[in-house]
């Protein structure tokens, strides 16, 4: 076996001077290739190219989330369900109490909250009720100020369009998993959506064809816009389904964590409406209250809300809205502290007996925000448990106030002269 040769090139290229081996073509080629490489590493991404780098890295990252959501479903589940228990949704069996916590409503609880709810409550618009004064309106404006050629045509559309979206409307009636129809993801960015989403008919989409469409209306739409979605669309839904089977669909569920990306619009559209109604019950306010106590939510919006719900006509339910929100611990304006003592002192001469929800909502108060209290708020509020008591809450409340350091005392102390 002979030996092995080396590259004679390679070692008499050592003793070539080196204006000698920089006239070579052979390095000439070499060298260019590698001023070739450098030239492209130093390329930058351009902008666009960025933009579509993100919004996919996002799309992943959202995917990734629902994927490992259900994979904890999966493994919390195991195998065996029971029939009643068991409901298909995108090859899932899932349960109730993997996305809210299981609901014992107690019948007289219920009946106490009744007393309280709105007798005549006004009635609910619908999407179509929307439409209809929109057309109104839109024609009012074309007769009085505008020609015909500047107007919208909320009521004309083209036959090809409707044909496209009653096809989007049976697609959406049967979804259950896949590929939303492109002609409804451009929805949100037409000027007339509303009309449009009309022609869908959202009350007869299947619960994951709800999903999807909040997912897609959540990152597209403005906040007042998802505000109105949310509000004629998915609280309508939300309700309809907890009335009916006295549960929310896992869907649903899911829509409601989906819509707090607008923690704004969600709070406008879903949660002030509802304390607004009147009609809130007992279980609406604990399904939908769960979304809240389990996710974040700014602290400005959750302000926002708790002085609104503090302001307005009570209903029962909306104990529940207030005691949560206490207890995700804020530090609340004082502008807040003092509108929720102020609703507390409306119920002093409150002749109805109040729910257990009611001293439950109080006794959180004091517990987060006893500090927060003035001293004469703090004396108004002992002197509401004198009329206002509960056997076992209304101690608790009196042993957390007593031992309250009020703010207007902490302010009030001597500064030390000390430098």
């Amino acid at each position: 076996m002979g030996k092995f040769k080396k590259n004679k090139t390679s070692v008499t290229l050592k003793n070539i001077p080196l204006d000698q081996q920089l006239s070579e073509p052979t390095n000439f080629k070499n060298r260019q290739k590698v001023r070739n490489r450098q030239e492209d590493d130093d390329k930058f991404v351009d902008s666009g190219l960025s933009k579509k780098i993100l919004d996919q890295a996002r799309k992943q990252k959202e995917e990734l989330e629902d994927e490992v959501f259900e994979q904890k479903i999966n493994k919390t589940l195991g195998d065996e369900l029971s029939d009643e228990e068991e409901e298909l949704t995108d090859g899932l069996h899932i349960k109730e109490e993997d996305f809210y916590d299981n609901i014992e409503i107690n019948e007289d609880d219920e009946k106490a909250l009744e007393k309280f709810m709105n007798r005549n409550p006004v009635p609910r618009l619908t999407l179509a009720d929307i439409i209809n004064e929109k057309i109104t309106e839109k024609q009012t404006e074309i007769q009085s100020q505008f020609s015909e050629k500047d107007s919208v045509h909320l009521q004309n559309l083209d036959a090809r369009v409707r044909a496209m979206y009653e096809g989007v409307r049976d697609v959406l009636a049967k979804y259950r998993a896949g590929k939303i129809p492109k002609a409804f993801k451009i929805v949100p960015k037409l000027r007339n959506w509303e009309q449009i989403l009309y022609i869908t008919e959202p009350l007869n989409w299947s619960a994951a064809a709800v999903y999807m469409a909040t997912r897609i209306f959540a990152s597209n739409l403005k906040e007042k816009m998802a505000q109105r979605y949310y509000n004629l669309v998915l609280l309508p839904r939300i309700r309809d389904d907890i009335a009916e089977y006295k549960r929310l669909n896992f869907h649903l569920y899911q829509a409601l964590r989906k819509a707090l990306y607008k923690p704004g619009a969600f709070m406008k559209g879903i949660i002030l409406p509802l304390c607004e109604s009147g009609t809130c019950t007992l279980r609406e306010a604990v399904i939908i209250g769960s979304v809240i106590q389990k996710n974040s939510i700014p602290m400005l919006h959750s302000a926002a809300a708790l002085l609104k719900i503090a302001e307005m006509d009570y209903n029962g339910a909306n104990s529940i809205f207030l005691r949560i929100l206490y207890d995700k611990k804020y530090a609340l304006p004082y502008r807040v502290v003092d509108a929720s003592v102020f609703h507390f002192l409306r119920f002093e001469r409150e002749k109805r007996e109040l729910p257990v929800l009611w001293h439950q909502a109080l006794l959180t108060f004091v517990q987060r925000y006893k500090s927060d209290i003035s001293s004469e708020q703090k004396e108004a509020l002992l002197g509401l448990l004198r009329h206002q008591s509960h056997p076992t809450i209304t101690p608790e409340i009196r042993r957390e106030l007593q031992n309250a350091k009020c703010r207007d005392i902490e302010t009030s102390e001597p500064l030390s002269m000390e430098t």
